[in-house]
């Protein structure tokens, strides 16, 4: 039978179509099968991402890099395709490719950190890096984590402090509530206390230092564990606390916080400041009012009775866009009396006889100027500090004042992108006048220091930094003191830092330890100047410190430190027993301190452990 040639016709014509239609979506098959692309990303410093996302920009397809930041994707169409590349920590990005023209190609893709890391600039080692390019060891405490210590205890740093891994808070006096630092082993007076780089916490006016600073107008605290002499002189052999109070912005900012506990302690705070154009302001005032607290029922005071009040305004004033002169006044009056209950409740009796009295006052003023252009700066420094204590206990008094001074001249210079310097001078005077009566020795004592200091970063690599400083300081009683300082700072991953440095440091001689203060100065006699010889120290230290991100939400970051620091003179505080009364000696042997600490933190959103 015989087809008619129509439908051949038809029938050719349909098999052609099915045919294109078949090796159309080969050819679409084969393009898919054949456009691939690689990616390595990693950070600024050359280290492999591992866990980065590349995904399709608009769809959830995609795939994360492995453990050297390779990550590969393919069956891709063809046509422009946008790829979005992201890790946790990170700035986002985008890279638009055309295949096929593009298929196959490996491309480099370098992230930078994003504001989700919080970056802390460091004021202590005068450099403006932030904490994490710093090869000096520093902590700080800052934002949320500040406020909540300072709502928890608002009176004072001390609760600020004692929850720092390393250190310890230790009570020289269980009537008045003293409270001495101790930083990795070593007493309180090796701790060196700042306040705006201003050392007004030392000698006489450091015995109540830390119960007379309240939190509320603190914008971060920097603590550097070992000695750091080179920028700030003798005393820092433990290490140094520098508290950083927050400057006016164009905003105005005002805080109050009132607390009652229920050991009966009221504190009141308020804290204002605000930028005016080309003046500025700062104000804050405090009080505090403690009764006599004796929670175990023992008769005597856990916490003593106290009033504080503090006052601290500050000036600002802007003549050029890089110029600020600021100006500051302290004022501190604190009273507290703690022992015996009966005694601080006015019922004395034969058997009730034990009281322990501070009175205090203390007075400052703050004075810089600083400059600062985009490859140099300098800044003028200048305190003055007058502090007044009578302490008394049944049948004993003791009395004295102590004024201060510290000036500095710094200048900064930023040679390149990976190396600043900073030179500079300062002096030191401490003047202590003992009230004594005609029964006891004179105490009296005059210190004069001056020192000239050079301190260098340098990024050789962007894995590795190195900090290296010297101070040459000289006094009058105890001649040339010569304190060098190295830290090294290295990168190996993103994740991963490690620190190593070592400095020598010094300590000038005065009556004022915590053993002193254990036994109210009474029967203690005058340093013998000729036999006396300051305490000097050889410290250093090293750390690893590892973070990273779990599920997107969960931080973890843990950090190992080993340090030493060994003493040699250190000052002891003996009986003389023929007479009874207590002196000053010289160890004949070194004192060191050694020892690790561990600190794993953990934060989810808002919580952290």
């Amino acid at each position: 039978m015989a087809i008619p040639s129509d439908n051949l016709k038809t029938n050719y014509l349909r098999m052609k179509q099915v045919l294109t239609i078949f090796l159309a979506l080969i050819a679409v098959g084969f393009g898919y099968a054949q456009s691939h692309v690689n990616f390595i990303i990693t950070d600024q410093m050359n280290s492999p991402l591992a866990g980065a996302n590349v995904v399709i920009k608009g769809t959830t397809a995609g795939t994360a890099s492995d453990a050297t930041g390779l990550a590969r994707l393919t069956g891709l169409p063809n046509g422009k395709t946008t790829f979005e590349i992201s890790f946790i920590g990170y700035e986002k990005k985008q890279v638009t490719l055309n295949f096929p023209s593009d298929s196959g190609r490996t491309i480099k893709i370098e992230l930078e950190e994003g504001e989700e890391l919080e970056e802390i600039v460091i004021a202590s080692t005068r450099s403006s890096r932030t904490i994490e390019d710093t090869p000096t060891r520093i902590e700080a405490i800052t934002g949320e984590e500040l406020g909540e210590k300072a709502a928890m205890n608002s009176s004072n740093i001390g609760m600020l402090l004692s929850e720092t891994t390393g250190v310890q808070m230790q009570q020289t006096s269980l009537s008045s509530g003293n409270l001495s630092i101790r930083i990795q082993g070593l007493d309180g007076r090796y701790t060196q206390i700042l306040k705006d780089g201003f050392p007004l916490y030392s000698g006489f006016a450091g015995g109540l230092s830390i119960m007379q600073i309240p939190p509320l107008d603190l914008q971060q605290v920097e603590l550097i564990k070992g000695s750091n002499s080179t920028l700030y002189g003798g005393g820092a052999i433990a290490g140094l606390v520098n508290l950083i109070s927050i400057a006016p912005g164009s905003k105005p900012q005002l805080n109050i916080m009132f607390n009652q506990t229920s050991a009966s302690g009221t504190t009141g705070n308020a804290f204002y400041a605000q930028k005016f154009g080309k003046a500025g302001l700062t104000l804050y005032g405090s009080a505090s009012n403690q009764k006599a607290f004796d929670p175990d029922n023992d008769g005597f005071s856990n916490l003593p009775k106290s009033q504080t009040i503090n006052f601290n305004p500050r000036f600002f004033y802007y003549p050029a866009p890089h110029t600020e002169l600021n100006f500051g006044l302290s004022a501190n009056l604190d009273q507290r009396t703690g022992g015996d209950m009966q005694v601080i409740n006015q019922q004395s009796d034969a058997d009730h006889l034990f009281s322990e009295k501070n009175v205090s006052e203390r007075y400052s003023t703050q004075l810089m100027l600083r400059t600062t252009r985009e490859n140099h700066a300098f800044s003028l420094k200048n305190s003055i500090s007058w502090f007044n204590r009578n302490l008394e206990i049944p049948d004993y008094q003791f009395k004295g004042n102590q004024i201060s001074s510290f000036s500095e001249f710094l200048f900064s210079l930023k040679k390149s992108k990976k190396s600043d310097w900073q030179f500079g001078a300062n002096h030191y005077y401490e003047k202590f006048n003992d009230k004594h009566s005609a029964a006891d020795p004179d105490r009296s004592y005059e210190q004069n220091t001056v020192g000239v200091f050079a301190q260098n970063t340098t990024d050789f690599h962007p894995k590795l930094t190195l900090e290296s400083g010297l101070r040459s300081d000289y006094n009058p009683d105890y001649g040339t003191f010569w304190l060098p300082r190295l830290s090294l700072l290295y990168k190996p991953v993103s994740r991963l830092t490690a620190r190593i440095g070592g400095a020598m440091g010094y300590k000038l001689p005065t009556i004022f330890t915590e053993e002193s203060e254990r036994r109210y100065y009474q029967h203690i006699l005058p340093l013998p100047a000729s036999d006396i010889k300051p305490e000097t120290s050889v410290g250093g230290s090293f750390d690893l410190n590892y973070k990273t991100v779990f599920f997107d939400e969960l931080s973890f970051s843990i950090n190992q430190l080993f340090f030493a620091t060994r003493l040699k003179n250190s000052l002891l505080l003996e009986e003389n027993t023929p007479t009874g009364a207590f002196e000053f000696k010289n160890a004949a042997g070194n004192v060191v301190s050694s020892g690790f600490e561990t600190n794993i933190k953990l934060t989810w959103n808002d919580f952290k452990l």
